[in-house]
Order: C-alpha cells, then structure tokens, then sequence
C-alpha cells in the first residue's frame, strides 16, 4: 500500500470509528440467525446507500453485493477484488453485562460476525472515500453475506448469484481471541478445516437381552462401528491430512433388557486436506457397512457436506503482510496455527485465490473470550484494524492479483 493510501484509511478511520463502533455494538443488540438477516443487511445497504454506492442484493436471501471503481456503465473495471463478510448471529445466549448486550432472547454475535461486517464496510467506506480524488486501480467488491454458520452455509447462495465472476481474488478477516488487539494472525496454506456431518443409522430386527445369538445385538454393533470406523480412517488416509472423526451423538434403546431395532451415531468429520476431503465419502460408506457386516445389522450412512477447508493462497497472504507492515508495523503479524474449526469462506476458495487472516481482538492482558460462548466480546479497536488492514490487502491484490487469478 502505498503512504497516501495508508495515511488516508488510516484517516479516515479516525474520523469515523466512533460511528463504526457505535453500528457494531448496535448490529451486537440485534442480532440475526441465519437466511434471517434482514434488519443487519437494510443497515448496511443504506449506509453503502448513504455514501453514494449502488450494493445489489441478494436474490431470495438477505445480503448484498457493491462494487467500489466501477466503470460509469457500473461493469467492473481491472482486477476485481472480493472483501467478504458474514452477519449471521448463533443460536445461544448472550450472558454479558454490557449496554448492547443482545436483546434476542437465545440469539448471540457469539462468533464475532457483527466485527467482521463492521470492519468490511469501513473498509469498503474508506477506499471509496479515497477513490472519489484517487482512482482505484481495479474494483473492490464488498460481499455481505448471511448464514456462515448454517449448513449449506450462505457462501454459496452468493457463488449461485454470480458475484465471483469475475473475481482475481478474495479475502476476509475472522476474530481471534487468542490474539491481542492489534496483532493479525496470517498462515500460508490450509487455516481452517474441512467440516461435515455424518449420521448413521443402524438397524436390525431387535430381541431379547437374554438371547442376542438369535438376533441383531444392535449396541454391541454400534460400540463396534463408533469405535473401529474413526481408527479404521485413520490407517487408509494420509496422517498429513489431520482427519478428524468425532461423535457428539449415540442414541438407541429404551430400556435395559431389549435389545433396540435401531440406532443413530451423529458427529462430525474434518480434515485439512482438499484431496482427502473429495473422496472421504465414498471411503465412509465403504467402510461402514464392512463394520457391521459381521454382526448383520443394516445401515444407512446420511453424509452431509459441510465446508472445505480454507486453504490461504500464498500471495493473497503475501498481500496481507504488506498491509500489516505498511498500516499497522511488521511486528504486528504473526503465524497462527491450523484450526480445525470450520469457515464457509472455503468455497469461494473453490473458485478464487484468496486468504483469511485472524484478527486479533482480546484486550492485551485480560481474559480470552472464546468464540461460541454466550460471554464472547472483543476490544472494539479491533474494528479500526482490521479496516485498515482489509483495505491495504485489497490495494495490494488490486495492484499484483495473483498468478492463477
């Protein structure tokens, strides 16, 4: 980024982070589940509205699209850089004592979505501010989406709409409470996890507890398969790939000398590895029906897509750097580890180079909030960061897409 560029975001932050943080506290009382953000995204359109842009909605679904160095015809003009946020809230309870504490009784910015899409717009608001005397070399396109945290999540309904053609690259900013204000947490190669979901359900003709040699014993089948099916993957996929097969959920039976007629295991699977995720399916199924072949049961294995991994290109991160060192000093990036956590940021990965970068948001020396808790907060500086920080790396990658863009 070049200095005028970095003293005119880092101005115009200045000016207008009291308002950033007052929208973001207000978006935090009102939060919104999934494919239900109408009240977030109508703030955001009339505030693009307000600046003089022109944010395209989604179809069906609340979120919104805007471009910033548009030609006159509106058509994007040179690189197109994606700058993406999420504004779903999660489906828990805000248990803070502050003033804008959520006032949706069960309904909680638990993970930080109300920052992420606070710190797009001030970015977005930031360079158009500066393109109205200095051209941008490329288009900046501000994605808004809603339902990050649902599955199929809504980084596919704006794939669906088109909004990635054409784009040269991607990026996005997630919270990080390990991580102090100020710091930004950056990973070449996969940062996030693939995550899906897996039931299986187990059946057979059920019987007494006294006789199982003369019927299906379900249960035992069942310990088996949770048990056997996670070692089994793991001596037929590649360690490198960090596969992750855990079970939140076993349930059959009703009572104590019945043996049940069917059964369910609920969990999830993860992995790093793009490779391993496309064929894991298919290796699943294959693998639990040899299982429980031995003990006659029947299953049927409902495996359900979740996210691919996010895997950052490496000069999407490069970018990211250079805004770090030019906004906010070189020793305010550091290596963050792999997460297993999932991001649906992921797909657009599937079809863009591009990169998510952690942003730091715990007060320096106090407690970490960890992220899904109904106590979650951040150091509200983090807002004015990350702004500059997503506008830098846009400039960058608007100046030097990447070579597979």
């Amino acid at each position: 980024m070049e200095a005028n560029e970095t003293a005119a975001v880092a101005g115009w932050v200045t000016d207008h982070e009291p308002e950033l943080i007052a929208l973001r506290r207000d978006l935090h009382a009102h939060p919104e589940l999934g494919r239900q953000e109408r009240r977030t995204a109508s703030k955001i359109e009339a505030r693009l509205r307000s600046a003089g842009l022109s944010p395209r909605l989604l179809p069906d679904v609340p979120g919104m699209w805007c471009d910033i160095g548009a030609g006159p015809d509106g058509n994007p003009v040179g690189p197109v850089v994606v700058v993406r946020a999420d504004m779903d809230a999660l489906p828990l309870a805000d248990v803070k004592d502050v003033p804008y504490r959520s006032t949706v009784p069960g309904v909680a910015h638990a993970c930080g979505h109300d920052v992420h899409t606070v710190v797009a717009l001030g970015a977005g608001l930031a360079l158009a501010d500066h393109a109205r005397s200095h051209p941008l070399p490329g288009t900046i396109r501000l994605v808004f989406q809603p339902a990050e945290e649902l599955m199929p999540g809504g980084a596919l309904d704006v794939i669906d709409a088109g909004v990635l053609k054409p784009v040269s690259a991607a990026i996005a900013v997630h919270c990080d409470p390990a991580l102090d204000v100020g710091t930004i947490g950056l990973r070449t190669g996969p940062i996030t996890s693939a995550a899906d979901a897996i039931e299986i359900t187990i059946a057979g003709p059920g019987g007494h507890t006294s006789r199982p040699q003369n019927t299906v014993d379900l249960i035992y089948a069942m310990v088996r398969l949770a048990a056997d099916l996670p070692a089994a993957l793991g001596r037929l996929v590649d360690p490198r790939s960090a596969l992750s097969l855990v079970w939140g959920q076993v349930q059959a039976g009703t009572v104590a000398n019945a043996i049940p007629r069917t059964g369910q295991l609920r969990g999830t699977l993860r992995t790093f590895s793009r490779e391993t995720w496309d064929t894991i399916p298919a290796l699943v199924t294959r693998l639990a029906e040899q299982l429980v072949a031995p003990y006659g049961a029947q299953i049927v294995v409902d495996y359900r897509r979740g996210v691919p991994p996010v895997v950052n290109n490496g000069e999407v991160v490069d970018a990211f750097r250079s805004a770090v060192d030019s906004a906010l000093g070189h020793a305010a990036a550091t290596t963050v580890a792999q997460s297993l956590g999932g991001e649906d940021f992921g797909w657009y990965l599937n079809h863009v180079p591009g990169g998510l970068a952690r942003l730091g948001t715990r007060v320096p020396g106090g407690p970490t909030h960890d992220l899904h808790q109904g106590t979650f907060d951040v150091d509200e500086r983090a807002i004015g960061v990350g702004v500059r920080l997503l506008a830098g790396a846009a400039l960058e990658l608007l100046r030097h897409p990447p070579a597979n863009s």
